[in-house]
C-alpha cells in the first residue's frame, strides 16, 4: 500500500521545522481539493503518512507548506510580506503502491526539496 510522508528541516535554525502547518490537496481538471491538514511534530515530521491507500491514487498532487506562520512563530524577524509565505511543491504520483517521501529544507529565503526515501 503506497503513501506519502513529508519532515522538515529549519535551515535557518538548523532544528526540525516543529509544529509547522501542512495542507495537502490533490490536483483534478486543473483545480486544488483539500485532502488533509496536519502539523510537524517536534521532530518535523508528521505523526503518520499524509496520505496513504485508497485516498492516494495516481495523479497531481500539491503540498502547501505554511513557511511564514512558522517562522513568525519561532520568533525570527521577517518582513511584513515575507518573501516566502507558502510554499508549494506540486509533484506527480504514477505508481500508487510506492512510498513518496517528499521532505522540505527551509529558511526564510530560500528553500529545497526532493523524492526522498
Amino acid at each position: 500500500m503506497g503513501k506519502l510522508t513529508t519532515h522538515v528541516l529549519d535551515t535557518a535554525q538548523g532544528l526540525p521545522g516543529r509544529d509547522l502547518a501542512i495542507d495537502a490537496y490533490r490536483i483534478e481538471d486543473g483545480q486544488s481539493r483539500l485532502l488533509r491538514q496536519v502539523r510537524t511534530n517536534a521532530d518535523g515530521r508528521c505523526d503518520g503518512p499524509v496520505l496513504e491507500g485508497r485516498e492516494f491514487p495516481p495523479g497531481q498532487y500539491e503540498l502547501v507548506f505554511h513557511a511564514g506562520d512558522y517562522f513568525r512563530n519561532a520568533g525570527l524577524a521577517l518582513p511584513e510580506t515575507p518573501f516566502l509565505n507558502e510554499v508549494v511543491v506540486r509533484f506527480g504520483i504514477d505508481d500508487a503502491g510506492q512510498h513518496y517521501h517528499v521532505p522540505l529544507l527551509v529558511s526564510p529565503y530560500g528553500y529545497t526539496t526532493y523524492r526522498g526515501s
